[in-house]
């Protein structure tokens, strides 16, 4: 399980770091059409959504299979037609964004995600934050929470460089 993770961290994280870097420093603040957000806003909005601290919490010992909502996080978020607010606690600026400074602060975040899914107890459950329509997750299922939220927006920043 442990390894299966790292090598999932690892994908999404070089996936998202490329996605990025193929924005020019123009690009990176531009909107693609009314609503939308700039790739800017994006990498910013993954930014703060991997903090990974959660794992560092207070945990329990987990009665349950410590993946046991990981199909439930991935119908989620990985339904690309459905459309989610996001919780204004990780809501992007209306700043202009630097295009370099959001891939450092992104490689940084990344590795201390990829840090937690190599050395955290992944089936302790996490007790300082209850995600809204799920049981407290894992030690597993928060990495997961937050790598699978990274590969939605992967695709939507995609399809932001598809339109620009």
């Amino acid at each position: 399980m442990r390894q299966a993770l790292i090598n999932e961290v690892e994908t999404t994280g070089n996936a998202l770091l490329e996605t990025v870097s193929s924005f020019s420093a123009a690009q990176i603040n531009a909107r693609p059409f009314e609503g939308s957000w700039t790739p800017g806003q994006v990498a910013e909005h993954v930014y703060k959504a991997a903090d990974c601290g959660i794992v560092y919490g207070n945990t329990a010992p987990t009665d349950r299979q410590p993946d046991e909502q990981l199909q439930a996080i991935r119908d989620l978020f990985l339904n690309f037609n459905a459309k989610y607010p996001s919780p204004e606690m990780i809501l992007p600026t209306q700043e202009s964004h630097d295009k370099e400074a959001l891939l450092q602060g992104l490689r940084q975040r990344w590795d201390s995600l990829l840090h937690a899914a190599q050395t955290v107890t992944l089936e302790d459950t996490c007790l300082d934050f209850v995600v809204y329509g799920f049981d407290p997750f894992t030690r597993y299922e928060w990495i997961q929470f937050i790598n699978t939220h990274t590969q939605r927006h992967i695709h939507q920043l995609k399809n932001i460089k598809a339109k620009l």
